[in-house]
């Protein structure tokens, strides 16, 4: 793994930029988010139908914080009513592969994580 020049030596300091990046575009809703788009530009309410249970509040922290960094972009359309655009970017699209793969081995092995899980809560309610 590279060397991240911006954390002062630790890639794991609070303070370094990388780890509050990964922080704001690695939770749930902005992964969702990011392969929902991946279909191509969708509005606001096309987002939040798309996004069971999201609420309208975390959609929108969540898109203005994908949009400050570069993730995605918001384009205003002029129609009636005036509606809003949302689009990956160039720098979003590179993260979908990451993604994906993270995606593919949750599917891949949720059978092994779920007897995982029941062998852990077994074991740990004996105690």
């Amino acid at each position: 793994m590279p060397h991240d020049t911006h954390c002062n030596g630790s890639r794991f300091s609070v303070d370094c930029p990388s780890r509050l990046l990964f922080d704001q575009v690695a939770d749930k809703w902005s992964m969702m988010i990011m392969t929902v788009l991946n279909d191509g530009g969708t509005r606001f309410n096309d987002l939040k139908r798309r996004l069971e249970g999201v609420s309208q509040k975390s959609l929108s922290m969540t898109l203005k914080r994908l949009e400050r960094n570069g993730i995605i972009a918001r384009t205003v359309v002029a129609s009636t009513p005036p509606g809003v655009l949302y689009e990956m970017t160039p720098l979003g699209l590179t993260l979908l592969p990451p993604f994906q793969a993270i995606y593919r081995w949750a599917n891949d092995n949720m059978d092994a994580v779920e007897a995982a899980r029941v062998a852990y809560d077994q074991s740990h309610s004996e105690s």
